[in-house]
């Protein structure tokens, strides 16, 4: 099945839609049928083979292609938003909620306003609700995330220098766990191993399935084995050359030697975690 590649503001996730009669170009903006309305969305790939079962059926369609009138409702939206942000802070303030605002988002055609916010824990938001009507007098919505979903939001330079990978360039959140980082032998201080939101950087995840393999391949640390020069320890792995250095005993002094496994014997599996950590 042919599908057009929609994308809509504030994430990387992608929609499947149908083109209809139009016929979009990659960087085009388009207005959708979704099903909280009509809605923009940029066209991150024009023509699309997917097979049938990855389509939610039935599948939308693409409306038009965004005209100059659709493009300037979208900017008076854009422009609506600071002064929406700051009379909903006014009003969380006034109701003294234990709420964090972090954005709104108008819907495409004005006629209603989605407030998303962050909170240790259930808020009962309902005269808020009632204030916020009063004040923009059309539908209003409170929607509360996590604090993973702040990030993708917010956006941010993660510690390896580059753009959060949730709010760039992936489109849903991967599971990660602490045994991942184990497996890549990396430092375990969260301060290493956390991305801006406080969790598990979500790149562990992205070369897991290799190392995941390649630890039930290897010794483990301190473990004991054979080797050209006779018995010795392991005291450093190196998985992406899958080779480990040995210390050997001989004839009374220390030696260290870089070995390929291959080339040495032990006891596989011996006190080896091999969780796939996929389990936090």
């Amino acid at each position: 099945m042919e599908v057009v590649v929609v994308k809509f503001k504030g994430g990387s996730k992608t929609y499947y839609f149908s083109a209809g009669k139009t016929s979009p170009k990659r960087g085009d903006g388009v207005i959708v049928e979704t099903a909280r309305g009509l809605e923009y969305g940029v066209v991150t790939d024009p023509a699309r083979e997917v097979t049938d079962d990855a389509v939610v059926a039935p599948l939308k369609p693409v409306v038009r292609i965004a005209t100059e009138k659709d493009l300037e409702a979208v900017r008076r939206n854009e422009e609506r938003r600071p002064e929406a942000m700051r009379i909903c802070k006014e009003k969380i303030a006034a109701h003294g909620l234990p709420m964090k605002l972090i954005d709104c988002e108008f819907t495409f055609d004005g006629n209603k306003v989605i407030f998303t916010f962050t909170a240790e824990s259930r808020v009962d938001f309902r005269e808020l609700v009632k204030d916020l009507a009063s004040v923009f007098r059309i539908r209003i919505e409170l929607k509360q995330v996590g604090i993973r979903d702040e990030t993708r939001i917010l956006g941010g330079i993660a510690p390896c220098g580059r753009e959060c990978c949730c709010a760039s360039c992936m489109p849903e959140f991967k599971k990660v766990g602490i045994k991942m980082a184990k497996n890549q032998n990396l430092s375990l201080n969260p301060g290493k191993i956390s991305g801006l939101c406080g969790r598990l950087m979500c790149c562990l995840a992205y070369e897991n399935d290799y190392y995941a393999q390649a630890c039930k391949k290897m010794p483990k640390f301190g473990g004991t084995v054979d080797t050209p020069e006779g018995k010795g320890v392991v005291v450093a792995e190196n998985m992406l050359k899958m080779e480990v250095r040995v210390k050997i005993e001989k004839d009374g002094a220390l030696i260290y030697r870089d070995y390929p496994v291959s080339e040495i014997s032990f006891r596989r599996g011996e006190d080896r975690d091999t969780d796939d950590g996929t389990d936090e």
